[in-house]
């Protein structure tokens, strides 16, 4: 592997990363928090809020 092909690969892998880090996997986070939270909304709807009975 050529100094030039080093280069490019690590430029490649650099970006890649960033794309990773802040890009898809804080998009991923924010559906995650997001679903969970609709889950939840949905579920109370249906079953009523936590706690006793009133």
């Amino acid at each position: 592997m050529s100094a030039s092909d080093r280069r490019i690969r690590r430029r490649s892998e650099l970006v890649t990363f960033f794309v990773l880090a802040f890009g898809i996997w804080p998009i991923l986070a924010v559906a995650a928090v997001g679903g969970f939270g609709f889950m939840v909304w949905m579920y109370q709807i249906i079953a009523g809020p936590p706690g006793p009975p009133a």
